[in-house]
């Protein structure tokens, strides 16, 4: 985006985007953030068990936009920051991140070595380690690209923005696979988050009309989930170009449904999940899989689906309590960058979030 598109972008953005918190923001967040961790949570534990269960049913449907929306609403707020120095641009959105990832490949890696040893050999965990940092780590590929993501659009700005939206939009319906996941992500997933900085103005009207229409934004959910539903029934949901437009449908249904639920003061829950997504989605991991290892070699509950929609619930509380839990025993540093990893004056040290 050329600087003068990139002013006109901030300049019809909320002016309270700056310094406050959009609730509709929250609210999508929310959303996305229990749709990431009811997908681990229900595909582990049918894995596990060898079986689905009714919640499969939700997985599949969320799966054509449970990413994209994530990764268009964290490119939402950039018009208003790209333009910093280079030293604050990337200590706010590459330090700030790669500093949660190192804390928390460390942390999810010292709960896994063992099992990896048990398999390999202490010999070789050392270098598992290691690898993590080339090849994202389990669940947080997310953050580990983030980074990448606001680097590449600020090195670009000088090029036409049409022309870098059209090889994104290229690379994701090339469907390009090279067994690495960032680059595989990347081209996946660019798209969306570039669309997220580059009609961040269009979103934000797009709300504007759906809490000043909510019985026109319902009756277009409603069309939207069962045009979505069918397609993921019928197997064309995979299919080039439909799942690229399937993923800027769902996150236009997400922005939508985020809208309402503001406009309405409903499922507080969801805004404070919002609020605090990527704190969910670095925790989230433990509850997770203690409670589906716990109900699985119990087998108290039998149904797979019931099993699954608690290691969900689970996972969800179960990293919220983690982060109070590190709050009260002074462990600030799990969730709070410290001042010795700052590389630019620090105004203020809020929560990690996905987004400014």
């Amino acid at each position: 985006m050329a600087p003068s598109a990139t002013s006109a972008a901030r300049a019809r953005l909320p002016k309270a985007s700056a310094p406050a918190r959009v609730d509709w923001v929250d609210y999508a967040k929310g959303i996305c953030i229990i749709m990431v961790v009811m997908m681990h949570s229900v595909l582990g534990v049918e894995l596990a068990a060898g079986k689905t269960g009714f919640m499969h049913a939700l997985v599949a449907f969320a799966k054509p936009f449970r990413m994209p929306d994530f990764f268009l609403i964290s490119g939402l707020f950039l018009p208003l920051v790209i333009d910093r120095d280079w030293r604050t641009y990337l200590d706010r959105k590459v330090v700030h991140f790669a500093y949660f990832y190192v804390v928390w490949v460390t942390i999810q890696f010292g709960f896994k070595a063992p099992a990896f040893a048990a398999e390999t050999g202490w010999r070789d965990v050392g270098l598992l380690y290691l690898e993590s940092f080339i090849e994202p780590f389990g669940t947080l590929w997310f953050i580990y690209l983030l980074p990448v993501f606001f680097v590449v659009t600020k090195l670009t700005r000088r090029i036409p923005a049409p022309a870098i939206w059209l090889v994104a939009a290229a690379l994701e319906t090339a469907r390009i696979t090279t067994g690495w996941t960032a680059i595989d992500e990347f081209c996946a997933r660019f798209v969306y988050f570039y669309s997220g900085y580059l009609f961040a103005p269009y979103v934000f009207a797009l709300s504007d009309r759906a809490r000043n229409h909510p019985a026109l934004a319902l009756a277009a959910l409603a069309a939207w989930a069962m045009v979505n539903a069918g397609l993921v029934v019928s197997g064309a949901s995979e299919w080039k170009i439909v799942s690229l437009a399937l993923g800027f449908a769902g996150a236009c249904a997400i922005i939508t449904s985020g809208t309402l639920l503001a406009r309405a003061g409903w499922c507080n829950f969801l805004r404070f999940c919002g609020e605090h997504s990527i704190v969910i989605y670095l925790a989230f991991f433990l509850p997770m899989a203690a409670t589906r290892t716990l109900l699985l070699r119990t087998g108290i509950i039998p149904d797979i689906g019931t099993v699954s929609l608690i290691v969900t619930v689970v996972g969800v509380l179960g990293s919220l309590a983690i982060w109070r839990a590190a709050l009260g025993l002074n462990a600030h540093f799990l969730f709070e960058r410290p001042d010795a990893f700052w590389i630019a004056p620090k105004k203020a040290a809020p929560m990690l979030q996905a987004a400014e």
